[in-house]
Formats: C-alpha cells, sequence, structure tokens
C-alpha cells in the first residue's frame, strides 16, 4: 500500500496513482450538499460513545467538508459510509482496485466492508486502519482477499470477500478505544458515487 504524510511518501503496494484515476480520468464535483468525494452520508451509529452520538459527521473545512468524531471509553464505536449516498443502495466493487484515505487518527481502528446481503453484526471482513498519531495522511487500501481479515471477537463472515464486492453497501469504520478521528477524502477507484 502506498501512504503520502505531508509529501513524502513511502510504496508498498501498487495502486492508482491519481485522484482523477477514480472517476475514468476527470476530476470529481463535489454533491450539492455537503459530501467528502461525493460522498453525504457520513454517520455515527449511535453504537459506543461517540462525539457526536448519532447523526452526520460532516463539518465545514475550509471550502470543502471534513467527517469528525470523538471515539470514547474502552468499547465498539461504529462510523457508517453509505457508498451509494442512501441505504437501500448499494455498489459493484469487483472491478475496483481500492480506495485512498485521507485521515487522522490518535489510534488504530478497523473499515469493514459491509454488503447489502450480509448487512447487519460484526462479522464482516475487516482490515486496519493504522493510527497516525493525529496527522492527516492519505493511504491506499486495496481490495484484494489477502489484505482483509476477521477479527474472532466479532465473528468469522458467512460469506466470501469477493462476494462481499459484488453489492457492497458501505465502508463501516469500527475501534474499540478512545480516539479522535478526522476524514478528509475517500476516494474509490472505479466508482462514482451518485449524489442524492
Amino acid at each position: 500500500m502506498t501512504v503520502v504524510l505531508f509529501g513524502s511518501t513511502v510504496a508498498a503496494h501498487a495502486a492508482p496513482s491519481t485522484d482523477a484515476s477514480a472517476n475514468g480520468g476527470r476530476h470529481r464535483q463535489e454533491c450539492r450538499t455537503p459530501s467528502i468525494d461525493r460522498l453525504q452520508q457520513w454517520l455515527a451509529s449511535g453504537e459506543g460513545t461517540t462525539v457526536p452520538a448519532t447523526g452526520s459527521l460532516l463539518v465545514r473545512e475550509g471550502s470543502g467538508y471534513a467527517a469528525k468524531v470523538t471515539f470514547l471509553n474502552p468499547e465498539w464505536h461504529v462510523v457508517v459510509v453509505w457508498l451509494g449516498n442512501q441505504f437501500e443502495a448499494q455498489a459493484d466493487l469487483t472491478r475496483s482496485a481500492g480506495f485512498w484515505l485521507t485521515y487522522s487518527a490518535t489510534d488504530d481502528l478497523y473499515v469493514q466492508l459491509r454488503p447489502a446481503s450480509h448487512w447487519s453484526g460484526g462479522d464482516k471482513w475487516l482490515t486496519l486502519v493504522p493510527s497516525t498519531g493525529g496527522k492527516i495522511v492519505r493511504k491506499f487500501f486495496p481490495l484484494t482477499a489477502d489484505k482483509w481479515t476477521w477479527l474472532p471477537e466479532l465473528g468469522k463472515p458467512s460469506y466470501s470477500f469477493a462476494s462481499a464486492l459484488t453489492d457492497a453497501r458501505g465502508l463501516v469504520f469500527v475501534g474499540k478505544t478512545p480516539n479522535r478521528i478526522d476524514f478528509r477524502g475517500l476516494l474509490i477507484d472505479g466508482y462514482q458515487p451518485p449524489c442524492r
């Protein structure tokens, strides 16, 4: 994977090289309502003690938006990003190489790929989103089965990672430790979210 920290790059995995690659060479335009890379639904689920406790995480940041949340207490916390900008929507990510996440976090957390066919429960395929020590970084997460796993505490998924790519409803960020998280970008290779 590739990590960019304020202009320095450490390459460890092939990744699409530009933001425009995710949109057929064109730069994305944001939605008319608040969004980050056309993703309008960044939600605190009410699971775990968070600030905000529920609702949208989007706040004005310069000329755009950021999604900010604080996890409190040593318990599982859940933040949801709907890929199609509404719960009923889903995306086929079978041709996607992965996604670029621009964020800061004061502790480790995970991102789960949740399909519409198996939305509920914690037994999902996930990958580590490492702590950045509070610094904004840009990191590529491949959508390949060898980079995703599951946690015994949450349960083993009853479906394959490949099948989860066919009807992806959301990326769900989960963590069990206190954490301050600031999301600035989430570009998915080969997929453009529809504005709602």
